[in-house]
């Protein structure tokens, strides 16, 4: 039978699949913080980036595909949230990128492929537009890249369920559980003004790209994903049918189709 939580009241209730034992799990001191990484299986690296407010185990439903598909996963919790912490400074994209690579290096990682979700996705289309020769190819789902790409934020009961999820599981994963509100500030305060990138700048990205968006994505403007496929060389648009922006979680089996497939088009596996 076909897993769906279209609603989210799974994801509230009990979060996404757990993660199995890693391969290799720790954290890396940079420029600041300690960021938490964990690596599975073997075979060509894809690192999964997650989105603002959440942590690694927002992957659980895809990990098991993507190491089954005979691949080596890197999670790594962004600056401030899950596991890593932060310093005082204003979260930026490019900050949280430069964890990435930290990452990268620890694990003497030369290259890999990012498949990112919303913020995720932004700090991944930023390495490869600052360090393409680190990256194979950028799955971006569900985010934008300048602050016209974003819809006029409405509460949803679906939105409300994750953050009420992301709330708890801030608790139990941080070093700074009682500060989940001055988290979400923080956060906040760099979505409204990042990221500022180009059409000129999207232009001169040199690494495959798919853009996917989902139906009914509460966040990110459809019109938007297409420009940001357009001006992006050679990049791929992708419509996820029936979902929103929370897909991995609603319909994993049609989000890992998306993700297997654009990995097998860049790395022929």
């Amino acid at each position: 039978m076909t897993f769906r939580d279209d609603d989210l009241t799974i994801f509230e209730a009990d979060g996404a699949a757990p993660l199995p034992a890693a391969t290799g799990e720790g954290y890396v001191e940079h420029d600041g913080a300690r960021i938490w990484y964990a690596s599975y299986g073997t075979g060509h690296p894809v690192i999964l980036l997650h989105g603002g407010l959440g942590h690694s185990g927002n992957w659980g439903y895809q990990l098991p595909a993507l190491v089954n598909s005979g691949r080596r996963v890197i999670l790594i919790d962004s600056r401030g949230h899950g596991r890593s912490t932060r310093d005082e400074r204003p979260y930026t994209y490019h900050l949280m990128a430069s964890d990435v690579l930290a990452v990268m290096d620890t694990l003497q990682l030369e290259k890999a492929a990012f498949a990112g979700w919303s913020d995720g996705a932004c700090i991944a289309l930023v390495l490869a537009s600052q360090k393409p020769d680190r990256v194979t190819g950028v799955f971006f789902f569900g985010c934008n890249m300048d602050p016209s790409g974003t819809r006029d934020f409405v509460a949803t009961p679906v939105i409300d369920r994750c953050f009420a999820r992301h709330r708890k599981d801030y608790a139990a994963l941080s070093a700074t559980p009682d500060e989940f509100d001055a988290f979400v500030g923080a956060v906040s305060l760099m979505m409204q003004t990042e990221p500022n990138y180009t059409a000129a700048d999207l232009g001169k990205i040199r690494v495959p790209v798919a853009v996917v968006q989902s139906e009914h994505d509460e966040f990110i403007k459809p019109e938007h994903a297409a420009y940001l496929a357009r001006s992006i060389p050679g990049a791929e648009l992708i419509s996820l049918p029936g979902v929103s922006h929370f897909a991995p979680l609603q319909r994993p089996e049609l989000f890992n189709e998306a993700v297997l497939g654009f990995l097998t088009r860049i790395d022929g596996r």
